[in-house]
């Protein structure tokens, strides 16, 4: 078997719904598995797996285990050559898969492999590609300074590039499960956040090369499968000295910046998440493309406060003629969806992606933020 896609998923089921139609759909020429483990969700993730998804592989647990457990128990019940570390907010292109086998491939040491993320605005997500977090790096990112030299984010290589990184964001890695084996997969004293940092330094430490390829985009909704919340900041937090104390030697003058540098950046985050404000803008013209009009007829009758038109083909999209722009996902590719919203994003422009079943809407306004679900009666 060639590879085994692995998601991780809490209460995340309409989420996991749309990753998932995307999922099989880039895994349709490929000897492939799907394999998700449900982190105890309530939410009915598990019943509408068992009812809509009865190929993939569910391995329902009895608590919580957290990101990295989770997912090594995934690996361990993989039987793909490569294995694909996937969030349930995310979604994949036809032809995702098939180009990072091809590129992994031409490799002879293969870390892993990351590609370009943007949000559900279409906006680049820079934690696609990342540098190593030195102290210096890691201070300067902190209190939020600018550098060059010492840059959190792998500025150096342009995002619809590819190059060698160091680290990769785990919302999607792909790599040899033998690879991933060898270096004992995720570090299960993180529980949420940090895993992603820790597993590409423990690639680039043994030997093996990590990448990014940005000529291939998906979707990372980002702010659905972790609500951004106090409980949330603390996880990170905790993530960021297991990482250190871990990988580098101990300085107590570093140790000292470093705790002030992450209470600056958790009382700034804080109050962000505290105080934040939809970004939506108030243009109600809204644009259905599609060409179902029973699907059309249904989003009339829910969104009734916006004055919606339909077209039936992106060329007719224009800059100033929409604030929301709903995606009829039956009627299209989800590689063709993902263009869309990169060459439309905008501050103007929000989108709404109607699941193929016609009874699901799904969008994000921002990658803070937890995403909407519309059930369309």
């Amino acid at each position: 078997m060639q590879l085994s896609v692995i998601i991780v998923s809490y209460n995340a089921k309409h989420f996991l719904q749309l990753c998932l139609q995307s999922v099989v759909k880039a895994i349709g020429n490929i000897e492939a598995e799907i394999i998700v483990i449900d982190n105890q969700s309530t939410d009915g993730t598990c019943e509408m797996l068992r009812s809509d998804f009865v190929d993939v592989k569910l391995i329902a647990n009895k608590e919580n285990l957290g990101f990295a457990k989770a997912n090594n128990i995934g690996v361990a019940n993989a039987k793909g050559d490569y294995v694909l570390i996937l969030n349930p907010d995310t979604v994949v292109a036809e032809d995702t898969f098939t180009d990072c086998l091809d590129f992994a491939k031409t490799q002879k040491n293969l870390g892993a492999l990351g590609v370009k993320l943007v949000d559900g605005t279409g906006r680049f997500l820079p934690e696609s590609k990342r540098n190593f977090p030195t102290p210096l790096v890691t201070l300067f990112k902190m209190f939020g300074l600018k550098s060059k030299k010492h840059a959190y984010y792998a500025n150096h290589i342009d995002k619809n590039s590819c190059g060698n990184v160091a680290i990769l964001v785990g919302a999607f890695m792909f790599l040899k499960r033998e690879t991933y084996l060898a270096v004992e997969g995720f570090d299960t004293d993180y529980f949420m956040y940090g895993e992603d940092i820790d597993l590409s330094y423990k690639l680039t430490k043994a030997g093996y090369q990590n990448y990014y390829l940005g000529t291939s985009s998906i979707i990372h909704f980002k702010g659905e499968s972790t609500k951004k919340n106090v409980k949330y900041l603390k996880y990170f937090y905790k993530a960021m000295f297991i990482f250190y104390k871990k990988h580098l030697k101990q300085n107590l003058l570093f140790e000292l910046f470093l705790k002030l540098g992450m209470t600056f950046w958790f009382v700034m985050k804080f109050f962000q998440i505290k105080f934040r404000t939809s970004k939506r803008s108030k243009n109600n013209k809204a644009i259905y493309l599609g060409n179902s009009d029973v699907v059309f007829n249904k989003i009339k009758n829910h969104y009734k406060e916006l004055s919606i038109t339909k077209i039936t083909s992106s060329a007719n999209l224009t800059n100033d003629s929409y604030g929301l722009l709903f995606i009829d996902l039956a009627t299209m590719s989800f590689k063709k969806c993902i263009q869309i919203i990169e060459k439309h994003k905008s501050i103007e422009h929000f989108f709404r992606f109607i699941l193929p079943n016609a009874a699901v809407v799904i969008g994000s306004d921002s990658a803070s933020d937890k995403g909407e679900i519309t059930l369309l009666i």
